[in-house]
C-alpha cells in the first residue's frame, strides 16, 4: 500500500489509496509470464506433435518396407498370422502317369550311364591283371595283356569308329568273331540310347521342374535303389547262373561259349572280371539312385516343414 496526500479543502488529510499502477503493473507482469508460459507450451506441444508425427509416419514406412520384403500386404501378413484366407502350397502327387513315365526314362538313362561308364573305367581290368595274376597264368606280360584289352574296348565304343575287330596277338574263330560283333551292337545301342534318353529325360524334368512337381526324382530313387539291390542279391548269391541267363536273354546263340583253343583272347577274360564290372555298374546305379533322392528331399524341404508347422499348429 501507498500513501497519497490528497487535497480536502483547507486541510489535508491522509487516506490509504492503492497502488494501482504497480498491481495493474504486476498482473500484466504475471499475464505477460503466463502467456509465454502458455506460448512455450504451445511450442512444446507442437514440437511433440511434430515429433509423433514424423515418428507415425517412419513407422508407416517400416512397415511398408516390410511388407515389401515379405512380398505382401498387410492384409495377407495378417491373414497368416491369424490363419484366415491362407491357403499354404500343397505338394503334388508323386504317383502320376507321367512321373512314373518320366521315371522310367530316367531310370533308362542312368543305366546306360553307368554301363557307358563301367566300359571305360579300363582301371578295373588294369586291377585284376594283378589281382588274378594273369601274367602268370597266360604267360603273357602286363604290357600285351593291357594293348589287347585296349583293342577289344576300342571296338565298342562308338567314338573310337573301329569297323573290324583285329587282335594284335590273338587269332579269333568265325564264331568269336560273330560274338563280338553282337556284343558291340549292343554296346552301340546303349551308347545311342544314353542320349536319346538324356535328351529325353531333361526335357520332361525341365518341364517337371519349372511346375514345382518333383514326384519323378522320388520315383526315379526308388527305382534305382531297388532293382540293383535285387539284382545284386541275384548275382551275388550265385553268379555262373546269373552270368548263364544273362547271356541266354541277350544272345541267341551260344557263340559266347569260347573255346581257349580257337579263341584264345577268353583266357584274358576271366568270368570274375566280368562279375567286378557288374559290381560297378550296380553301384554306380545305386550312388545315381541317392543322389536323386538327395535332391527330391533338397527340393521339397519347405513342403516338409510346412507339415510340421501344420502338426504344431494342431
Amino acid at each position: 500500500m501507498a500513501r497519497q496526500r490528497m487535497p480536502d479543502q483547507e486541510n489535508y488529510r491522509q487516506i490509504d489509496v492503492p497502488d494501482t499502477r504497480r498491481r495493474s503493473g504486476a498482473s500484466a507482469g504475471k499475464r505477460a509470464s503466463s502467456g509465454s508460459r502458455g506460448q512455450a507450451y504451445g511450442r512444446q506441444d507442437g514440437r511433440a506433435q511434430g515429433r509423433s508425427g514424423r515418428e507415425q509416419s517412419a513407422g508407416r514406412q517400416d512397415d511398408r518396407r516390410v511388407q515389401r520384403r515379405s512380398g505382401g500386404s498387410g492384409r495377407s501378413s495378417r491373414g497368416k498370422m491369424s490363419g484366415r484366407g491362407y491357403a499354404p502350397q500343397r505338394q503334388r502327387p508323386v504317383l502320376t502317369p507321367s512321373n512314373f513315365l518320366l521315371a522310367l526314362i530316367g531310370f533308362l538313362f542312368l543305366a546306360c550311364v553307368s554301363v557307358v561308364l563301367v566300359l571305360n573305367l579300363r582301371t578295373i581290368y588294369y586291377f585284376d591283371i594283378r589281382y588274378q595274376q594273369l601274367e602268370s597264368k597266360t604267360g603273357l606280360s602286363e604290357d600285351v595283356i593291357r594293348e589287347n584289352y585296349d583293342t577289344l574296348i576300342d571296338y565298342n565304343l562308338v567314338m573310337k569308329g573301329v569297323k573290324k575287330l583285329e587282335f594284335p596277338d590273338f587269332p579269333m574263330s568265325e564264331h568269336g568273331e560273330t560274338h563280338f560283333r553282337e556284343v558291340k551292337r549292343i554296346f552301340f545301342a546303349i551308347q545311342y540310347l544314353l542320349v536319346i534318353s538324356g535328351v529325353a529325360f531333361l526335357f520332361g524334368l525341365a518341364k517337371k521342374l519349372r511346375r514345382r512337381d518333383y514326384g519323378c526324382l522320388k520315383l526315379i530313387s526308388v527305382l534305382t535303389v531297388a532293382i540293383p539291390v535285387a539284382l545284386g542279391v541275384l548275382a551275388a548269391v550265385s553268379w555262373n547262373s546269373f552270368f548263364i541267363k544273362f547271356h541266354e536273354i541277350f544272345f541267341s546263340n551260344d557263340y559266347w561259349i569260347f573255346d581257349p583253343v580257337t579263341d584264345p583272347v577268353i583266357r584274358i577274360l576271366p568270368d570274375t572280371f566280368f562279375f567286378h564290372c557288374a559290381v560297378a555298374i550296380l553301384f554306380f546305379l545305386l550312388l545315381g539312385g541317392v543322389l536323386t533322392g538327395a535332391i527330391y528331399r533338397f527340393a521339397t524341404r519347405k513342403y516338409r516343414r510346412q507339415r510340421q508347422m501344420e502338426q504344431l499348429m494342431r
